[in-house]
C-alpha cells in the first residue's frame, strides 16, 4: 500500500469527519503510523497495511481531539460529549495496538521471531535406554534452541 492509497482509504473510513480533517492532516497521520512501525512506504501485508491504517485513524482521531480541545467547555457541556468520544475512540484504539504489539513481538523488535524469547540451553546429561551415564561419551551433544530455519 502507497502513502496515496493509505489516504485515499483513510478519507473514506472517516466519512464525515473529512470535512474538520486537511490533506497535511492525512499526510502526517500516514507518516506517525508508519513511523510506528519503523516502515517506509509502500507497505505490504495484509496484517501490517491493517494496522498501519488504524494507527493512522488514531491519528487523526488525536489531531480531532487537540483541536477541539480549546473550545471545551464543562459547564455548558458545549464540546463535552465530542471531546469525550475521541477520547474513548484514542484510549481504545491504543489498547489494541498495545495488544497487537504483545502478540507480535517480532514485527517491532526487528529480529526474527525465533531470536526473540532468548535461548535455552540443556544441562547436558543423557541417560541410556537402560539408565547407565552416557553424559561424557563422544556422541553427546548439548541441544541448543531454537535454532535457525535449515
Amino acid at each position: 500500500m502507497t502513502k496515496q492509497q493509505l489516504m485515499a482509504r483513510l478519507i473514506e473510513e472517516v466519512k464525515g469527519l473529512s470535512q474538520y480533517l486537511t490533506t497535511d492532516d492525512y499526510e502526517n497521520a500516514s507518516d506517525d503510523a508508519i513511523n510506528e512501525f519503523d516502515a517506509s512506504f509502500p507497505v505490504s501485508g495484509q496484517l501490517v497495511e491493517y494496522w498501519v491504517k488504524k494507527r493512522a485513524k488514531r491519528h487523526l482521531f488525536y489531531y480531532l481531539l487537540t483541536e477541539s480541545a480549546h473550545k471545551f467547555k464543562f459547564e455548558q457541556i458545549n464540546l463535552q460529549h465530542r471531546f469525550d468520544h475521541y477520547s474513548k475512540l484514542i484510549e481504545i484504539e491504543d489498547k489494541q495496538f498495545e495488544s497487537f504489539m504483545e502478540e507480535r513481538p517480532d514485527l517491532f523488535a526487528g529480529v526474527d521471531s525465533y531470536k526473540v524469547f532468548g535461548t535455552k540451553i540443556d544441562a547436558g546429561f543423557a541417560y541410556s535406554e537402560y539408565g547407565r551415564d552416557i553424559t561424557y561419551d563422544d556422541d553427546q551433544k548439548v541441544a541448543f534452541d531454537p535454532k535457525e530455519s535449515d
